[in-house]
């Protein structure tokens, strides 16, 4: 038996519009997260090379519903957030609607958005720990 992944009918793309952006170096990635899934393993997400400045990531076939946009510059390309010994990110993060606020996690009330079955552009602003 074969099984072949389709995109679901009706979902739309969400552009993420990532700014400051440092360096060229690595990638950047947007994980578009359900409340279940905020600030946790996301189901959605994509990354595009580092852009200085502003960089695009487009995550396809995102079926209507609420999220929260969770970005990153993944400078050394591993895949993953790094954090310190602390927790804290050593790389720059940043969240829909410009969700973080100071050196408290963001809420998921803070960072929702809905999207619907359209393309969808959400803009967000990394930050340094």
């Amino acid at each position: 038996m074969v099984v072949v992944a389709t995109p679901c009918l009706g979902a739309g793309a969400v552009e993420v519009v990532v700014n400051n952006v440092r360096s060229g170096e690595g990638k950047v990635h947007a994980q578009i997260c359900s409340e279940s899934e905020f600030l946790k393993s996301c189901r959605y997400g994509a990354d595009a090379a580092a852009k200085v400045g502003s960089t695009t990531v487009v995550v396809p076939d995102v079926p209507p519903g609420r999220y929260a946009v969770v970005a990153y510059h993944d400078r050394n390309a591993n895949g993953k957030a790094d954090v310190n010994f602390l927790g804290f990110p050593t790389e720059d993060v940043g969240f829909s609607h410009d969700a973080l606020k100071g050196w408290v996690k963001p809420k998921f009330s803070d960072a929702a958005f809905d999207h619907g079955a359209e393309t969808q552009r959400i803009a967000l602003t990394l930050h340094r720990f």
